[in-house]
């Protein structure tokens, strides 16, 4: 008899050329698509490919973005820079994004990520791939070197946790508060490792940049991959984005499949903000109001796509960043923030005072620009470690654009629903 199949076992089974697996089992997959960045891969790859005598497997199936390092602001930078740089054009390698956004956005809008796919990449927040009904996640260098030469990696069939919200999300609330609510519920191993898919209705309902955030985010759970299925929504964008027509319809869960699951009301979810000193510490951003803040950042590639500039934007229209505060706003991509552009979105935000920062990693990986020590932060980042953004006595706090938009305008952090009314 055949044992139901969740979405993650059906794309281990497919990279793996078979049938079925089973939970628990060790298998070994074909890769579809590798991607790392300037920080997590030529500097590192190359020394040790020079050392083995190795290849690329396939360079058609590689992904470089220069993200993290740019724009360069030191010797150190421009050293890490220029190895990408020189790697990728010795290597005559065909897909190289240089500058232009953050790889979990820029990889996806240039078409490279499909229903069915079995990616890897060199970045913890890689499972952002699952948001399209891939099976996407992040692997170290040495892993890395062996998928490079090799197009192969093992893994072992994960458990799936559903994570099921019904009803509807209201005004001012979005899926960087269902994240944030998740993780202060289960904590930041809550995914073991595991698959973590994300469904009900309100999921359903949410546009492809926002189930970008949820499977971004699931990292932050600990999760292996972070997975939503693939439907009308995934095909229209993907159509709009350059890919290829996809087939959705096999990359479902059959039921019975998960392991475990927990349900959610969408319509009781407030707006949330994670504390000092990790992304578990949520809660409803009613209890922290009146925490008088110093800056307020509107950055990474979970917090700063068109969608999050736009949530932001509804809110400072006609609005002035209260005095004492800076906002820094750094769009994930140079595509969204052209498209803000257009559309009115960036004359907002710059209209309110926000002060534009380069579409790259920046502030929220601790690169280039950093915020100032003893500041009290609110950002839209995915996570607000001790010195991560700043020196250790820069205190972050995390939430959606909604709410650091509103608490710019406030002064304080706030619940973005108090503005918007």
């Amino acid at each position: 008899m055949t044992v139901p199949q969740s979405l993650a076992q059906k794309l281990v089974a497919r990279a793996a050329g078979r049938d079925e697996v089973l939970v628990g089992e060790i298998v070994t997959c074909d890769v579809d698509l590798a991607m790392f960045h300037d920080s997590s891969g030529p500097r590192r790859l190359q020394p040790m490919l020079e050392q083995l005598g190795a290849g690329i497997w396939d360079k058609d199936k590689v992904v470089l973005v220069m993200d993290h390092y740019v724009p360069e602001r030191s010797d150190d930078a421009r050293r890490i820079v220029r190895i990408a740089r020189d790697w990728a054009r010795d290597q005559q390698l065909p897909h190289v994004y240089d500058s232009v956004g953050i790889c979990h956005v820029v990889v996806p809008q240039h078409g490279h990520i499909r229903p069915g796919l079995f990616c890897v990449g060199g970045d913890s927040h890689s499972p952002t791939g699952g948001a399209f009904g891939a099976y996407m996640f992040g692997i170290g260098s040495t892993e890395m070197l062996g998928v490079v030469t090799t197009g192969r990696i093992w893994v072992q069939v994960p458990r799936t946790i559903l994570m099921r919200w019904d009803g509807a999300l209201a005004r001012g609330v979005t899926a960087k508060d269902m994240m944030l609510a998740m993780i202060g519920r289960f904590g930041m191993n809550g995914g073991a490792y595991q698959a973590v898919e994300f469904g009900g209705d309100a999921v359903r309902a949410l546009s492809m940049q926002e189930r970008m955030t949820l499977a971004n985010m699931s990292a932050e759970l600990g999760a292996q991959v972070g997975l939503v299925a693939p439907d009308e929504v995934t095909r229209d964008w993907l159509a709009a984005h350059g890919a290829p027509d996809v087939e959705t319809a096999p990359w479902h869960s059959d039921p019975g499949s998960a392991s475990e699951e927990h349900a959610f009301d969408a319509g009781a979810l407030a707006p949330q903000v994670a504390a000092p000193f990790s992304p578990a510490n949520a809660g409803d951003a009613a209890r922290f109001r009146d925490t008088a803040i110093q800056a307020a950042y509107i950055g990474a590639c979970t917090g700063a796509k068109l969608d999050d500039l736009r949530f932001a934007a509804e809110v400072l229209r006609g609005r002035r960043v209260a005095n004492g505060v800076r906002l820094l706003v750094a769009p994930a991509s140079h595509a969204d923030r052209d498209e803000a552009a257009r559309d009115g979105t960036l004359q907002a935000l710059q209209d309110a005072g926000a002060q534009l920062l380069p579409s790259a990693c920046g502030i929220c990986a601790g690169y280039g620009d950093s915020l100032g020590a003893d500041e009290t932060v609110i950002s839209s980042t995915a996570r607000n470690f001790k010195g991560r953004m700043g020196p250790p006595s820069t205190q972050v706090y995390l939430a959606s654009a909604y709410t650091v938009a509103a608490s710019a305008v406030a002064g304080r952090i706030v619940d973005p629903r108090e503005v918007l009314a």
